[in-house]
C-alpha cells in the first residue's frame, strides 16, 4: 500500500544551519561534482529496523568510494528515507566526499518504507543528467509492487541500473526487490548484518561499474564483481 505523502517531492537537505546541513555544504564545496565522471545514487532506508545495518553501511561505504577513486572517480548522492514521510536527498558530492561522516549524524527513526520516491527521484535525476546505478540498501518492503514495477521501468528506460542489496530474509522485499533489478537490467544481492564482507564487496563492486562500466567491473575480479556480471543486462 502506498503511504500518505508518497508522492510528496524528495527533499533537498536544506540549508537550515543544523549540523547535518552544515556540513554538507561544506563537502560540496570542497569537492565540487564534475560532468565527466559517472554517478551512483546511494540510497538508504533509515527505519528503526535498520539501525544495526546503517551503523555498518556508515562503517563500510567508504570502500566504494576508495574503489572509485581508484578508476578516476565518481559524484555520488545520498538518499534515504525514515518516519513516515521524511525522504531526503544530498548535493551530488565528487568521490562521496564527506557523505560518511554526513551519515553518522542521522538518526534512524520508525515508520513505512518509502522506495517509491527513491525511484522517482533516482528517475527524475537520470532525466537531468545519466545516473549511471542506483544503489538501494534495505531489508523491507510495504508498498504497491505494480507503482514500484512502473516507475522502475521508467527508470530502466534512462539507462539507469537498480543495484538491490537486500539485508535479511523477508521474502515479499525479495521478490519485489528482484522485480525492480530485472525492470532497469540491474543486480539483486542479499547480505546478513553478520557478513560485513560481503556488504562491502557488493558496494565496491557497484562503485565499479558506476565509475568505469562493464569492463572496470570485469577488471574488479571480485566474487560481488562476477555475481553482478551474471545478473546484468
Amino acid at each position: 500500500m502506498s503511504q500518505p505523502g508518497d508522492k510528496a517531492p524528495v527533499q533537498r537537505f536544506a540549508r537550515s544551519g543544523s549540523a547535518v546541513d552544515s556540513f554538507l555544504e561544506k563537502a560540496g564545496q570542497v569537492a565540487p561534482p564534475s560532468s565527466k565522471k559517472g554517478r551512483l545514487i546511494f540510497a538508504l532506508d533509515a527505519t528503526m529496523s535498520r539501525q544495526p545495518t546503517w551503523d555498518l553501511a556508515v562503517s563500510l561505504q567508504s570502500r566504494m568510494f576508495d574503489t572509485a577513486a581508484s578508476l578516476g572517480g565518481l559524484d555520488v548522492q545520498l538518499v534515504y528515507f525514515r518516519g513516515f514521510s521524511e525522504c531526503r536527498a544530498s548535493s551530488w558530492v565528487a568521490g562521496g566526499e564527506g557523505l560518511a561522516r554526513l551519515m553518522t549524524k542521522i538518526n534512524v527513526q520508525g515508520g513505512h518504507t518509502q522506495i517509491a520516491k527513491v525511484l522517482r527521484h533516482a528517475r527524475d535525476e537520470a532525466g537531468r543528467a545519466p545516473v549511471a546505478v542506483l544503489v538501494y540498501v534495505g531489508d523491507a518492503m510495504e508498498e504497491d509492487p505494480d507503482a514500484l514495477a512502473g516507475i522502475a521501468g521508467e527508470l530502466g528506460l534512462l539507462g539507469t541500473k537498480a543495484f538491490m542489496f537486500h539485508e535479511g530474509r523477508d521474502a515479499r522485499a525479495e521478490l519485489v526487490f528482484r522485480d525492480l533489478a530485472r525492470l532497469t537490467g540491474g543486480v539483486y544481492a542479499a547480505f546478513d548484518a553478520n557478513a560485513p564482507a560481503r556488504l562491502a564487496s557488493l558496494l565496491a563492486a557497484a562503485a565499479a561499474y558506476a565509475a568505469g562500466g562493464r569492463t572496470a567491473l570485469e577488471r574488479h575480479g571480485t566474487e560481488a564483481a562476477r555475481l553482478l556480471l551474471t545478473q546484468m543486462r
